[in-house]
């Protein structure tokens, strides 16, 4: 007979590829970082902006391994590791117009650049490796412009959009009491009638009693 043990340890053999491609189709993303949906940004000269990243794992993390560098080139950098999750990271600061705002237990690494310049102009780079993922990195770019003068939008279309549609509705709007207007009065029209109608029925019903009756009376002989 097969015995019990060699039965589940062959289970074992086989199922092992099965929970182990589940859990890579799970998990297939693992370590991520992203600078949000909108990547590129323009910004005044002289003031402050945000470079925001944010970063998952579905995993968890462990000595999370992250750093800021403009232009690829490692200036303007700042690092820190965050041992576990939840955990603020002691960031070490290597520029005096920068300040960390990230939080981990937002899963948060983003940073602000204060007064900026023409030269802070370019690509900044947002990087994280996860020890626990076997040193998986990942990184994110966020492109920043800096103008005299922001663009003004043309909202000439919107305007034109916007003015339609309330012409359309308050369009509408009018038809709807003017239908509701005339209902009434139609309502009260037939009202009237029906009240007319029963008045001069019983009239012709009274006036036709009293000629029955003087008919009658005509018509009975003296005694």
């Amino acid at each position: 007979h097969i015995s019990f043990s060699f039965l589940f340890f062959f289970f074992q053999i086989l199922a092992f590829p099965f929970f182990s491609l589940l859990a890579g189709v799970w998990c297939v993303g693992g370590l991520e970082v992203s600078t949000g949906k909108v990547s590129t940004v323009e910004a005044m000269n002289g003031s402050t902006v945000l470079l925001p990243c944010t970063y998952s794992s579905c995993i968890g993390i462990k000595n999370l391994y992250f750093n800021w560098h403009y232009n690829d080139n490692g200036t303007m950098q700042k690092v820190a590791v965050i041992p576990v999750e939840g955990v603020e990271p002691r960031v070490s600061v290597y520029h005096d117009r920068v300040d960390f705002v990230g939080s981990s237990k937002k899963n948060n690494l983003s940073i602000l650049l204060w007064n900026i310049s023409f030269e802070d102009e370019g690509e900044y780079v947002c990087f994280a490796k996860n020890p626990k993922e076997k040193n998986r990195n990942h990184s994110a770019v966020f492109t920043l412009k800096v103008v005299d003068q922001l663009k003004e939008v043309d909202n000439t279309l919107t305007v034109i959009i916007v003015s339609v549609v309330g012409g359309v509705i308050g369009l509408v709007i009018i038809v709807m009491v003017i239908k509701a207007l005339v209902v009434h009065f139609l309502l009260k029209d037939d009202e009237k009638n029906k009240e007319c109608l029963v008045s001069s029925s019983g009239n012709d019903n009274t006036e036709n009693g009293l000629s029955g009756a003087k008919a009658d009376n005509k018509a009975t002989p003296k005694a």
